[in-house]
C-alpha cells in the first residue's frame, strides 16, 4: 500500500492573484518538475494558438484567462506552457474509468485515473472579480474533477473516449467553467450545449432540487437525461462509445444491484469505496483505479472526501468556509494499492 497525501488549498481574492500565488507557490514544485519532464521525453500532438484561446476564454468564462495570467507569472513561464500544461483547450487527455452513483440529496463519485497524473490539491476558492465560489479536487491546477458550488449545484465527468477529437475544452476545464458559471442544473445544461468540446464525457449534474442529469457531450453533439447512476458509456448516444464496454457495464450493474432507494449516504459511500464491492478499482497501471471518493450534498453544501479505499472521510462545512471560517487542516491522507509514483509526491 501507498501513502497518498492531498493538500488543501484555500483561497479569497481576484482569479488573477489566485494563479499568480498558485504559481509562486509551485514553481520548484514535483508537479511542474513532472510537467515539464513529460515533455522532455514526448512532443506534444497539439498545437495552440495564443489568441483563438484566449477568444474562447473570453466568450466563455473571462475569469479564468485572468487566473492563467497570473499563474503565468507566477511560474514565470511562457503563455504557450501555460496553456499546453494547464489551459485546457485544444490540449489531449488520456483514457480514464470513473463511477458516479446520486440520491435527492447528494453525489458520489469514484476518481479512477492513473496516479501520474495526479496532483493531490484540493481546492476552496471564492473569487471577487466574477464566478461563483466552489469547492472540489483540482485538475491541472485550473480545472476541477468534481466539485460544488455555492448555489450546491454538484458537478462531476466520466470519460466515455477520446477518439477524433476537436477544436475545444477538456473536461476538466468544463468542470470549472460550470462551477463557476451556473447556478443550478438547467443553466449548466444550457452551457453544455453551448461550450466547444475536445473529446466525449458525460457531465453528471445535482442541484438542491434533487433531481440528477446526465450530460452526453461530445464534438459531434450533445443529449441529456435522467439518471442516478453513470459509468463510461453514453445511453443516448451510442454512435459515440467505444466498442470494449464490459467494466463500465459491469460497474454500472453492481451500483444498481447494490442500492435502493432513499439510501443513506454513508451506506452509499460504503458501497462505493469498498475495496471488495466490485465498484471500487484497482487497476491502477490500466488509467483506471479509484485515487478518490468524494460526496457533496447541495441542500446543506458539506462534502465527505477520502482517498484511497475503506476510507475515513474528511468533512468540509462549505457553507461555513463561505461565510469566513476557514479550514483548519491543510492535508488529508490515505493510501492506495500501487507502486505507482504520483505526480506530486515523487
Amino acid at each position: 500500500m501507498k501513502p497518498i497525501e492531498s493538500h488543501i488549498v484555500q483561497y479569497r481574492g481576484s482569479h488573477g492573484d489566485f494563479g499568480f500565488e498558485q504559481g509562486q507557490a509551485l514553481k520548484e514544485s514535483k508537479i511542474i518538475h513532472n510537467r515539464l519532464k513529460h515533455w522532455n521525453v514526448r512532443r506534444p500532438r497539439f498545437h495552440i494558438n495564443i489568441e483563438e484561446t484566449k477568444q474562447k476564454f473570453m466568450d466563455f468564462a473571462p475569469q479564468m484567462w485572468r487566473e492563467l495570467e497570473g499563474l503565468r507569472d507566477g511560474l514565470e513561464m511562457p503563455m504557450e506552457d501555460v496553456l499546453r500544461d494547464f489551459g485546457g483547450y485544444r490540449v489531449e487527455i488520456n483514457r480514464s474509468g470513473c463511477s458516479i452513483l446520486t440520491e435527492r440529496d447528494y453525489m458520489i463519485r469514484n476518481y479512477d485515473y492513473h496516479p501520474q497524473t495526479y496532483e493531490g490539491r484540493f481546492s476552496l476558492f471564492q473569487p471577487n472579480d466574477g464566478g461563483l465560489a466552489t469547492i472540489g479536487p483540482t485538475s491541472r491546477l485550473t480545472g476541477r474533477m468534481d466539485g460544488m458550488n455555492e448555489h450546491g449545484l454538484v458537478m462531476a465527468y466520466n470519460f466515455t473516449h477520446r477518439k477524433t477529437p476537436e477544436d475545444g475544452f477538456v473536461c476538466y476545464m468544463i468542470g470549472r467553467m460550470i462551477l463557476e458559471n451556473c447556478r443550478n442544473v438547467e443553466e449548466a445544461k444550457q452551457f453544455l450545449q453551448e461550450v466547444p468540446h475536445r473529446n466525449a464525457f458525460s457531465y453528471i449534474l445535482l442541484d438542491p432540487n434533487g433531481e440528477t442529469y446526465v450530460v452526453e457531450a461530445s464534438p459531434r453533439g450533445v443529449a441529456v437525461r435522467e439518471a442516478n447512476v453513470c459509468t463510461n458509456h453514453f445511453e443516448k448516444l451510442t454512435s459515440e462509445n467505444r466498442h470494449h464496454l464490459v467494466d463500465s457495464y459491469k460497474r454500472q450493474e453492481a451500483i444498481n444491484d447494490q442500492r435502493y432507494p432513499n439510501m443513506p449516504a454513508d451506506i452509499a459511500f460504503q458501497l462505493m469505496n469498498d475495496r471488495d464491492g466490485g465498484i471500487f478499482a484497482d487497476n491502477y497501471k490500466s488509467w483506471s483505479g479509484t485515487i478518490h471518493t468524494s460526496v457533496y450534498f447541495p441542500k446543506d453544501l458539506g462534502v465527505w472526501f477520502a482517498l484511497g479505499g475503506d476510507a475515513e472521510v474528511t468533512t468540509f462545512n462549505f457553507a461555513d468556509w463561505l461565510s469566513g471560517e476557514d479550514v483548519e487542516r491543510t492535508t488529508m491522507h490515505g493510501e492506495v494499492d500501487t507502486d505507482l509514483p504520483f505526480a506530486h509526491m515523487d
